[in-house]
């Protein structure tokens, strides 16, 4: 049959979309339990989440959860980290340990019939680590040698100097998960052992279920490990807000370089603020998708890079905007007064079809963050970090359908603040100061990466 291409084919009748439903527990001094049911397939998918990211290292100790994370796979139990791995391997499970700013997250994916005998693995590895001395110095040094291959990265380098100096060295959100070479230097296995007796095990955690198994059988299966590992507090952050700063521009020395990282933003609110749907739909307009407005200037129109964009970086307890895209270095000064524009331009402002654009991305899109058993996983792993009610997913494409025009410029203007950006740029200093006169930008100060951290 031929088809004429010159004919719109019709529109498909609106699909329904249901959410996976969810059942909570809630017991006294144990771990909260989700389980979602999903019964397409004979898979079971459990993250065990645990308040022990490195908003909780140790001054002196950046990296210190996430070299906990790297070490308590290495052997559980009577099992060493080889026999620990062929054990999940014959199994057909996936497993895998993560650390970020807020938690510790363990993941495990199973065939359902296997979920016994992998969640019995899953458990020992929380309950049991090894943690042995031989172990932990390979891991140490292979984070070491990692930091040290980092130095070369520019765009490593501009996002931690950039999230140092946005949220300044006394909060915990100023370093990254990995840590720092003189932080890691001073670790020994016997911190490795306290931190996880005094912040792992006994951090406020949960325990996340999603896949195809009778509730029955899963609460049996988890009630005993749940009350093995009693929940408490150790949630001891302490907020330090940022200084409101001018305009500063920080220069880190990549000599000959032929690019420039550029990395410019500020301070913004939480993610479980009620703003956070009207930010959504303005960054989508500014700098959040390829036709944004950063990225049509920079690429489109003017030819400066592959892609710019912008974002809010959300962290439980501190939050930042920001831009973020690589240049030539002789079309850096254009760039960023292209960037300084368009973030002045939105305080002005968006428009009815900016907005019903971008409302139409997001809920099109929207079904699609549910396809898979990780999927459903990483969403409500984060409805629990961030502390979101239990009928966020369902009210979600409801809630940005309502927003206003008004909602999103009241927005523009508040939450897009070029006078108070810090601005980081990573490239040949001597070219960039030929290239950058005054202070157009804020004040400018030159600083060599590993001063930031000392």
């Amino acid at each position: 049959m031929e088809i004429n291409r010159r004919q719109r084919p019709e529109t498909a009748e609106k699909a329904d979309f249901i959410l996976p439903a969810f059942s909570k527990y809630k017991l006294e001094n144990v771990p909260d339990i989700y389980f979602i049911p999903k019964h397409d397939l004979p898979i079971v998918r459990a993250h065990f989440i645990v308040n022990n990211g490195s908003r909780f290292d140790p001054l002196g100790m950046k990296g210190l959860s996430n070299l906990l994370s790297m070490c308590i796979d290495e052997g559980a139990g009577k099992l060493d980290s080889l026999q620990l791995s062929d054990a999940f391997d014959i199994l057909g499970a996936n497993f895998s340990v993560t650390a970020n700013s807020d938690v510790t997250m363990l993941k495990l994916q199973t065939l359902s019939d296997k979920f016994d005998a992998a969640f019995n693995l899953f458990k020992d590895v929380i309950l049991s680590p090894n943690l042995n001395e031989k172990d932990f110095l390979r891991e140490k040094r292979k984070i070491a040698t990692r930091l040290i291959q980092l130095e070369d990265d520019p765009d490593y380098l501009a996002n931690s100097a950039f999230e140092f100096l946005v949220y300044e060295k006394n909060n915990p959100y100023a370093y990254q998960t990995i840590g720092t070479k003189e932080g890691i230097k001073d670790i020994s296995v016997e911190n490795v052992r306290d931190f996880y007796q005094n912040n792992f095990l006994r951090g406020n955690s949960a325990i996340l279920i999603v896949g195809n198994i009778p509730e029955d059988i899963l609460l049996k299966q988890i009630d005993e490990f749940s009350r093995t590992l009693k929940s408490s507090s150790n949630d001891h952050f302490a907020q330090v807000p940022p200084t409101i700063l001018k305009q500063k521009l920080f220069i880190i020395n990549k000599k000959d370089s032929v690019q420039t990282e550029i990395r410019t933003g500020h301070i913004s609110s939480k993610r479980n603020e009620k703003d956070y749907y009207a930010k959504n739909l303005l960054n989508i307009i500014l700098g959040g998708q390829f036709s944004s407005r950063i990225n049509l200037n920079l690429r489109e129109k003017n030819g400066y890079t592959y892609g710019a964009r912008s974002g809010f970086t959300y962290n439980k307890e501190a939050s930042y905007f920001g831009v973020s895209t690589s240049v030539g270095i002789d079309k850096t000064t254009d760039s960023l007064r292209e960037i300084f524009f368009e973030l002045k331009k939105i305080n002005e402002g968006v428009t009815e079809e900016e907005t019903g654009f971008a409302k139409s991305s997001v809920i099109k899109r929207y079904p699609s963050n549910f396809e898979t058993f990780g999927h459903i996983a990483a969403n409500y792993s984060n409805k629990i970090i961030y502390e979101l009610p239990d009928n966020y997913f369902d009210l979600y494409a409801v809630k940005i359908n309502n927003v206003t025009l008004n909602e999103i410029n009241i927005q523009a203007s508040k939450s897009i603040n070029v006078d108070n950006a810090t601005t980081v740029l990573v490239g040949d200093a001597e070219k960039l100061d030929k290239q950058i006169n005054g202070d157009e930008f804020g004040e400018k100060i030159f600083i060599e990466f590993d001063e930031l951290f000392s």
